[in-house]
């Protein structure tokens, strides 16, 4: 696996994969890996014969209540298990490299953020077609892996491409889960060992509620489970869609109808 850091030696790297005819694949990442990415490598490899992962924990996706400081950070054994799923270019940016005139961007997310993450976090997703957009740019792939637990990211990066017509075929990836079936997330390592066992929780609830559509019955099992506080559940796109806070770590999760 090659480690590439500047934007001109990734251009280079992969126009001369594209010359011996590779076709490029993409998963954009902020780091701290877990086997939910990992299978995002895996399912590229299976779209594309040159796989790039980045690693960049973007400033402009988060607000400034929010983690980005303490956002853990590991790039070596980041890089480790990459190479273990065959990642073939792992790309390592600077924020001066991604943002050379500042954090403006023409590209905004369109109605596919509007309500749900959008309601708590309103700056999150222009954040993430921000730094999206100025990723593929970079590494012009002709498919790009995002995970199904970041559902509505999903469609905002789905409905982005097909509105600025960016030639990528974007992919979802299935929810990888712990055998209690807590969706995997980088966040998960901020959970203490009793708030493991409540987040456990969190998918059974949801997965109840694709049955009985009883939503608000829903809020109430999470807050009689150990859960703090509800942010939101809700049916969009043939799924309920969740969010709620544990303590100080805010969890999000989904279920098709």
């Amino acid at each position: 696996m090659k480690i590439i850091r500047t934007k001109n030696d990734l251009s280079s790297e992969i126009a001369k994969r594209c010359e011996a005819g590779d076709k490029i694949g993409f998963v954009p990442t902020m780091g701290a890996l877990h086997d939910g990415h990992l299978s995002l490598v895996k399912c590229a490899k299976q779209h594309s014969s040159c796989v790039v992962v980045s690693i960049f924990v973007n400033p402009t996706q988060f607000a400034p209540n929010e983690d980005f400081d303490s956002y853990p950070r590991e790039e070596e054994k980041d890089a480790k298990q990459l190479e273990t799923v065959g990642a073939d270019i792992l790309f390592l940016p600077t924020k001066e490299a991604l943002y050379p005139d500042g954090y403006g961007c023409a590209i905004k997310a369109g109605k596919a953020a509007q309500g749900l993450e959008a309601t708590f976090r309103p700056t999150h997703f222009d954040g993430v077609v921000n730094i999206v957009s100025r990723l593929f740019d970079a590494v012009k792939p002709d498919i790009a892996v995002f995970g199904e637990k970041d559902y509505q990211q999903l469609q905002v990066i789905k409905e982005m491409v097909e509105t600025y017509n960016i030639p990528i075929e974007i992919i979802g990836a299935p929810i990888v889960r712990t055998d209690q079936g807590l969706a995997l997330s980088s966040r998960n390592a901020y959970l203490s060992e009793d708030e493991i066992k409540i987040a456990s929780t969190f998918n059974k609830i949801l997965r109840n509620a694709t049955q009985t559509k009883n939503l608000d019955k829903a809020k109430d099992e999470l807050l009689s489970s150990g859960f703090d506080k509800i942010d939101y559940i809700e049916i969009r796109w043939n799924r309920v869609l969740g969010a709620a806070w544990l303590g100080k770590t805010r969890l999000i999760d989904n279920f098709h109808v």
